[in-house]
């Protein structure tokens, strides 16, 4: 391993190229230049594994108070009312904006197909066919390729942000480790995205890709962030074992 003195300066650093990093990048690349770091390549991670679809209100039929009680009866009443609302009553113009990006949702009838799923009332979900996150990572990843603005960094693993209590606690940057060269660089910026996913993979049997290792919830506790909802892991049935 080689310490190396390298850095690179940007606008933004967006750490993870799942849906969140991807469109996070897309839509800051008009007014920033913008960093994209990823562990492995852009197409690994969770993102590409969604299959069901995305929930929205879009038949004349539904709406925002129908979906947004389903939601908390789904989550038991757990959920962050202010984060539900922002999700559910965003969720149109998200979907709107990923059909004007290309994404090929399913059609019938020259319409948005919208299947129903589990906890929901209505017929709700966009999809492409059974294959919804592939595609909308596969779209969003041409796009990216494409900007300008944007710079993709494959193979580079995030080591820890780079803080400092001037004025206050700030995040400036991170180092990384360039798994190619085998070296350590350093990515100087004054905005820092952790879009990093989850941390299924400390589980022995899971269905989460390799690379939900946690790395992103790790280096933001101990930059000082608050880390909440830890025991909210998906455990998808599939991975159920039953000596009977």
């Amino acid at each position: 391993l080689t310490i190396m003195t390298i850095q690179r300066n940007f606008d933004v650093l967006i750490v993870g190229s799942g849906l969140a990093g991807l469109s996070a990048a897309l839509l800051l690349a008009p007014t920033h230049k913008v960093a994209v770091i990823t562990k492995r390549e852009l197409s690994d991670g969770s993102s590409s594994w969604a299959q069901g679809g995305i929930a929205g209100v879009l038949d004349p039929q539904d709406s925002f108070e129908a979906h947004f009680a389903d939601t908390l009866d789904a989550g038991a009443g757990l959920n962050d009312v202010a984060a539900t609302r922002a999700v559910i009553e965003g969720a149109p113009a998200a979907i709107q904006w990923l059909i004007e990006m290309g994404v090929p949702f399913s059609q019938e009838a020259g319409k948005l197909h919208l299947t129903r799923e589990g906890g929901h009332s209505a017929r709700r979900i966009v999809h492409v066919t059974d294959a919804t996150g592939a595609a909308v990572q596969k779209t969003l990843i041409g796009h990216v390729k494409n900007t300008p603005n944007i710079s993709v960094f494959e193979h580079h693993t995030l080591i820890d942000v780079i803080t400092t209590q001037v004025g206050g606690k700030r995040c400036h940057g991170l180092y990384a480790l360039d798994g190619v060269n085998d070296q350590v660089i350093t990515f100087a910026a004054p905005q820092s995205i952790l879009a990093t996913g989850g941390a299924g993979k400390v589980y022995r049997y899971t269905t989460n890709p390799d690379t939900a290792t946690g790395d992103g919830i790790a280096a933001a506790w101990r930059a000082g962030c608050r880390v909440t909802n830890m025991e909210f892991i998906q455990f998808h049935p599939t991975c159920l074992f039953h000596p009977q």
